[in-house]
């Protein structure tokens, strides 16, 4: 090659150099992969999180956490009160570059609330929808229902022309197996858009450069990694491999706060943790099933020493829990935040006048890739009810493992953590996971309860347009929540990000939900 040609190549070679690490990557190791490129696949907020970068709703929250428009820019109630109007946003193209209309809106919202999707229970009034023009669509409700756009934040907005070309107009269930052209492929309206993806290793997103909106953060390219060791996570941090996690474990906090170049970002997360119960007849074993009595579901509570699991195992960092919900979540009162005390010879003196056999053996359902910490205070619960004479099996796996089993009642106790998204709201876990499994409500049932006056206030709470009466009547529901013990809140489990110091802004959001559109990477544009 003479001499011109390879200076020539080599200048080209520099310039390309140069570009690519120009190039402001956000490199996020998360403790666990997403489940599907489907936001409509599975409840699992995470994944829904995730893909709220490529995927858009008709309204968004803001930084502040308060509705804002997105793909809809205005709306309203129509006379007969049940159906609003939306107007959408024109000029809005999905990543192919085909338009955004009505018709993609009205394919959504049938696809979500399909009497197959595991997301129905996030879109609970909806009835049907009508085509106005391109860019006006009725939504029509099954009354008056005062939370729609709270709901409508986390309904992802999909292209119908896609979806008809690829077979995916009916919905994906991960939960039960049920995969399609949209659990590998994308298509949304969103800021970043999916470049590759390979399961348990690594999803790209880069920046969509005809977003409708304008862009704060300077990101071009994300790199999400499943990371699902904390010890392998924080060194991946110390050395730079990634730049950002979600889940900067809390044993790990100081030595992170300390190390040259980190920033920890701290505060509690609204998610409530709980233990859950069956109320079949049987359990698992086929033995007779002791824990429908409330009776028994109180002697567990009383076993459980909250304080220990607070200072042992989430390291002081965590908030105790006596409510299903969180403090800033309306429909909270302070009232129902109180909790029994550890009291482990009154929870035996419970279980005995129960008739509970000593010994009982139960399965204990927890995720290994879940909640915070979860295996360590699912070792220290399972230890504590062993104090008290009982047996329980410990079954620690991953969440595409535990998910099929407890959703067909193929576990007996098990651990769920719920953070009222995406409505922000009470009603939430009390429709989600209180309510008698029916059509949209009771979707995270799972041991099969069913309470008539409690069905009745959530039924009254969801159609009431009146914030007050509202409010009260979901505070009068979680009442009963509490008072039979249908679930035992442990806590709010702590939340933790960490960055290097190359990543200049990263707003930390109460509801633990990465918004990295407004993130920045050093001080380029």
């Amino acid at each position: 090659m003479k001499l011109r040609q390879i200076l020539l190549a080599s200048a080209a070679a520099a310039v390309l150099a140069g570009a690519a690490q120009a190039e402001n990557v956000l490199k996020w190791g998360a403790n666990r992969d997403i489940g599907s490129l489907d936001p409509y696949s599975y409840g699992d907020s995470f994944t829904i999180n995730v893909l709220n970068h490529v995927y858009e709703g008709l309204v968004r929250y803001n930084e502040d956490l308060k509705i804002e428009p997105a793909l809809a820019t205005s709306w309203e109630i129509l006379d007969d009160q049940v159906t609003w109007r939306f107007h959408l946003r024109e000029g809005v193209t999905f990543h192919n570059g085909n338009p955004f209309t009505a018709d993609d809106v009205q394919a959504s919202l049938t696809r979500v609330s399909d009497k197959t999707s595991p997301l129905k229970g996030n879109l609970p009034a909806y009835v049907s929808s009508t085509v106005v023009d391109d860019h006006t669509i009725d939504i029509k409700l099954n009354g008056t229902y005062p939370l729609l756009l709270n709901d409508l934040t986390n309904i992802h907005i999909f292209d119908k022309e896609w979806m008809t070309e690829h077979d995916a107009l009916l919905p994906t269930d991960i939960g039960a197996g049920v995969e399609g052209y949209a659990t590998y492929n994308a298509n949304g309206t969103g800021p970043f858009i999916v470049e590759s993806r390979q399961p348990d290793a690594k999803t790209v997103f880069v920046v969509n450069p005809d977003w409708w909106d304008t862009p704060r953060h300077n990101i071009d390219r994300i790199e999400l990694t499943p990371v699902t060791s904390p010890a392998t996570r924080v060194a991946a941090l110390l050395s730079g491999e990634i730049n950002f996690t979600n889940d900067a474990p809390v044993q790990d906090l100081p030595r992170l706060a300390a190390a040259p170049g980190v920033n920890v970002l701290e505060g509690v997360d609204l998610r409530t943790v709980m233990i859950g119960f069956p109320f079949r007849e049987t359990l698992v074993s086929g033995e007779p099933n002791p824990f429908a009595d409330v009776k028994v579901r109180e002697a567990l509570y009383k076993a459980i020493d909250l304080d220990l699991i607070h200072q042992k195992v989430m390291r002081g960092k965590s908030r105790i829990a006596g409510a299903t919900v969180a403090p800033p979540i309306p429909g909270y009162s302070e009232e129902l935040d109180t909790v029994p005390g550890y009291d482990p010879e009154a929870a035996k003196a419970l279980l005995a006048g129960a008739g509970v056999p000593e010994g009982l053996v139960f399965d204990f359902s927890c995720v290994s890739d879940g909640l915070v910490n979860e295996e360590q205070f699912c070792q220290a619960i399972a230890s504590m009810w062993a104090r008290i004479g009982l047996a329980p099996k410990l079954d620690v796996a991953p969440r595409a493992v535990q998910t099929p089993k407890r959703t067909s009642g193929k576990t007996d106790v098990y651990t769920l953590g719920w953070a009222t998204l995406p409505m922000l709201d009470a009603y939430s876990p009390l429709l989600q996971i209180f309510h008698t499994k029916e059509g949209n409500s009771g979707v995270f049932n799972w041991g099969g309860w069913s309470f008539p006056e409690l069905d009745a206030l959530i039924d009254a709470a969801g159609s009431e347009l009146d914030t007050d009466k509202r409010l009260a009547l979901e505070t009068e529901a979680l009442g009963i929540v509490k008072t039979e013990h249908i679930m035992i809140p442990l806590h709010q489990q702590p939340m933790a990000w960490a960055v290097t110091e190359d990543v200049t802004e990263m707003p930390l959001f109460p509801d633990n939900k990465p918004r990295l559109w407004y993130a920045r990477i050093g001080s380029g544009s």
